[in-house]
């Protein structure tokens, strides 16, 4: 079952990476890339940044001792790896999932997750992300989440079967609460909303925690 799970996904992404850019360009230039650019204004020293896609954060490290980072499909690596040689060639990518990062313990000062615990499994890929942490590294995060709205949060549990079968992401997931109870304290987060997007996915969590 895991297998076939697998190979659905990396078939979605090879159809879904050669336009990935071009169908959330809107959203980036609407509002999205301000967001992550004021998140990761405060990311320093060791980075890892999980599930990164086509590296759309890429631009926005400033101040950096080593960045790496990761994603678990091949075709949007291949986009990654030649965006990291165009925008930060002192980066690495590679291949990895959040589940079963191939890091050694504490061996980063931040980690950065933007719209991976909607599809990743959040509680082993949290479990990973405290690991590598160094102890009082920090998370950053920008997640869709559960609407705190009951009528949009009705239709976010209506629409998820097919928001997850499409694109692999669940929009109502409540994972502030999960990223809690893994034992990281929140320090900062705001609830904003993703322009330019479907309404079942403009939820959004903004903010950092600390691992315990």
């Amino acid at each position: 079952m895991r297998r076939r799970t697998l190979s659905r996904m990396s078939l979605r992404w090879t159809i879904l990476a050669p336009i990935y850019d071009k169908i959330s360009h809107r959203t980036e230039e609407a509002g999205l890339g301000t967001i992550r650019e004021s998140l990761l204004a405060d990311a320093d020293g060791r980075i890892l940044e999980i599930g990164a896609g086509t590296g759309s954060n890429l631009r926005y490290y400033v101040r950096v001792d080593s960045l790496v980072v990761t994603e678990p499909e091949p075709a949007m690596l291949r986009r990654l790896q030649h965006r990291v040689r165009e925008e930060a060639p002192r980066a690495e990518a590679i291949r990895a999932p959040a589940e079963d990062l191939p890091f050694d313990d504490a061996s980063f000062d931040t980690v950065v997750s933007t719209l991976v615990l909607c599809g990743a499994h959040q509680d082993r890929s949290l479990t990973e992300i405290r690991r590598v942490l160094r102890p009082a590294g920090r998370l950053l995060f920008i997640e869709h989440v559960r609407s705190e709205d009951p009528a949009l949060a009705r239709f976010q549990d209506r629409i998820n079967w097919l928001n997850r079968f499409l694109v692999g992401c669940e929009c109502n997931r409540q994972t502030l609460a999960v990223i809690e109870g893994a034992g990281f304290t929140v320090s900062h987060v705001e609830h904003v909303t993703m322009p330019e997007a479907p309404k079942f996915v403009r939820p959004l969590i903004v903010g950092s925690a600390v691992a315990a």
